[in-house]
C-alpha cells in the first residue's frame, strides 16, 4: 500500500470510528508519529518545524518532563484526598508566580473544566449571573463553557445571560483603550436591563480566537474597572497566553498591568498532560468552598503534578521567558520585513512567541480562502502553522517556547521561498 493510500485508509477508519465532529488540519493531513523539541516527524520520517502547538509548551517530549512522569507513575497515581507533599509544593510554587492577591489554586484535568469552575465561582453568591465575552471568543467545550464561546458557531446557542462585545479593533489600536471598555459598559447595561446583572467578563489575554490582538499593552485596565464598578469579576483565560508565551512575563495579563479576580490555566502547564487549574482570590474561594462540595477525581493527580513541576523547572533552567521575548522579537522583525513587500498580508501582530497575520485580497478585504492556501503552502514545505480570527482569516503562529533563532531562520527562509509563488497562486 502506498503512503497516500495508507494515510487515506487511516482517515476513512477515523471518520467511521470518531464520527463527523472531529476535524483534521491541512488539506493533506500530516501523520505524526513522534516529536522532539520544536520538531515533529511523520510516518515516513520527514521532519516538520512546529510553529503552531502551544500544548507541548517546553517542547515535544522534553526528557525532563517525560522522566518526571515516568518516575511518579512507577510509584503511585491517585486522587487529591490523600496527603501529598508534591501537590502542595507545586501549588505554592505556582502561586508564587502570580500577584499576591491570587492566593488559592484548584486543579482540574482540562482548561474547559477550569473555565467551568471559574464561572461557578464567579456566579456563586452574586446577584448577577451575566457573562461578557468577545464576539469570536473560544473558552472550552463543557455545556456551560460552550455557552460563552461564540466561535463554536450559530448552531451552539449562547446563554440567555451571555453578552458579546466586539473584539478589540486590531485595525485601530489607538482607539482600543477607550472603545473596548465602553463596549463592556454597554453590555453591562444591557444585562441589567434584562434582569441578569453581571457576574464576570472573561477574555484570553491575547485574544487568540479573535485574530490575535496584543496591543496596545494596558488596554484591559479599563475593562477591569468597568466590571468591578458593576459588581462583577474579571476572569483571565491564560490557556494560550500563559506560561511565558507572550514573552518576559509569566502571564499574558501582566502585559496589561492588571490583577484578575480569577485565572484559568490549561494543558501547557503539564506539557500536554491532562492538568489545568483555576487560580483565584482566597476570599472568593472561601465563600464558594464553604457552600459547595467540589471534587475532581484526577485533577492534580501525582503524575500530572510531576509533569507540571518539571515544566516549571524547564522554564526556569532554560530561560524560556527570555527566549520567547528575544526569539519572538527576532521573528517579528523578520516577518515584518518580508511581508511588507507582499500586498496580500497585513501587519504582523504579536507578543513573545505568539503572532497573527491577516491575509487579504486585492481590495484589502480579509480572505479566508487565501489564508487556507498559505497555511497549506507552509505545510507542504514542512512548517506547521494554523489560523485564527473570525472565518479563520489570520495566520496563527505559536510555536513551542524553546523555538530557537535557528528555528526562526528556517521559518523565515521558508516564508521567503513561498512569497514569490504565493503572488501568483493567491
Amino acid at each position: 500500500m502506498t503512503t497516500i493510500n495508507y494515510a487515506e485508509s487511516i482517515r476513512e477508519r477515523r471518520e467511521r470510528a470518531l464520527g463527523p465532529a472531529y476535524r483534521l488540519f491541512y488539506r493533506e493531513p500530516v501523520h505524526i508519529v513522534r516529536g522532539r523539541g520544536t520538531k515533529v516527524f511523520d510516518a515516513e520520517g520527514n521532519e516538520y518545524l512546529d510553529a503552531y502547538n502551544n500544548v507541548p509548551a517546553v517542547g515535544h517530549c522534553h526528557p525532563r518532563v517525560v522522566e518526571a512522569q515516568h518516575r511518579q507513575a512507577r510509584l503511585i497515581n491517585t486522587h487529591t484526598r490523600y496527603l501529598g507533599e508534591e501537590l502542595v509544593d507545586y501549588a505554592e510554587r505556582l502561586l508564587a508566580t502570580f500577584p499576591e492577591q491570587l492566593g488559592n489554586v484548584m486543579f482540574t484535568c482540562t482548561g474547559s473544566e477550569a473555565v467551568d469552575l471559574a464561572l461557578r465561582v464567579a456566579r456563586h453568591g452574586r446577584s448577577g449571573t451575566g457573562i461578557i465575552v468577545t464576539d469570536n471568543a473560544y473558552h472550552g467545550t463543557t455545556a456551560a463553557v460552550a455557552a460563552i464561546s461564540p466561535s463554536l458557531g450559530a448552531a451552539q446557542p449562547l446563554g440567555t445571560d451571555v453578552r458579546v462585545v466586539p473584539a478589540p479593533n486590531r485595525f485601530h489600536p489607538d482607539e482600543v483603550a477607550e472603545k473596548f471598555p465602553a463596549a463592556v459598559d454597554a453590555a453591562i447595561a444591557d444585562l441589567r436591563r434584562h434582569g441578569h446583572g453581571v457576574a464576570a467578563f472573561i477574555a484570553d489575554s491575547i485574544f487568540a480566537s479573535d485574530g490575535v490582538v496584543p496591543d496596545p499593552a494596558g488596554f484591559l485596565a479599563g475593562v477591569v474597572d468597568a466590571v468591578h464598578r458593576a459588581g462583577g469579576l474579571y476572569i483571565a483565560d491564560e490557556v494560550q497566553p500563559g506560561f511565558g508565551r507572550t514573552g518576559s512575563e509569566m502571564w499574558g495579563f501582566a502585559r496589561h498591568h492588571i490583577v484578575p479576580d480569577l485565572v484559568v490555566l490549561g494543558k501547557p502547564m503539564g506539557n500536554g498532560m491532562p492538568i489545568a487549574a483555576m487560580v483565584t482570590r482566597p476570599e472568593l474561594l472561601s465563600r464558594f468552598g464553604s457552600d459547595v462540595r467540589y471534587f475532581n477525581t484526577f485533577g492534580g493527580n501525582p503524575v500530572a503534578i510531576a509533569a507540571a513541576a518539571a515544566v516549571l523547572d524547564v522554564i526556569e533552567d532554560e530561560s524560556l521567558l527570555a527566549n520567547a521575548a528575544e526569539v519572538g522579537a527576532y521573528l517579528h522583525s523578520g516577518l515584518t520585513r518580508l511581508l511588507a513587500e507582499h500586498p496580500h498580508f497585513g501587519e504582523v501582530r504579536g507578543a513573545g512567541l505568539f503572532f497573527g497575520v491577516d491575509v487579504v485580497d486585492e481590495e484589502g478585504r480579509l480572505c479566508p480562502t487565501r489564508t487556507d492556501r498559505v497555511v497549506n503552502a507552509y505545510r507542504d514545505n514542512r512548517v506547521l502553522i494554523g489560523t485564527a480570527g473570525p472565518r479563520s482569516t489570520a495566520l496563527k503562529i505559536r510555536p513551542p517556547l524553546p523555538f530557537s533563532q535557528n528555528d526562526a531562520d528556517r521559518f523565515l527562509e521558508v516564508t521567503a521561498e513561498l512569497l514569490p509563488r504565493l503572488k501568483f497562486r493567491l
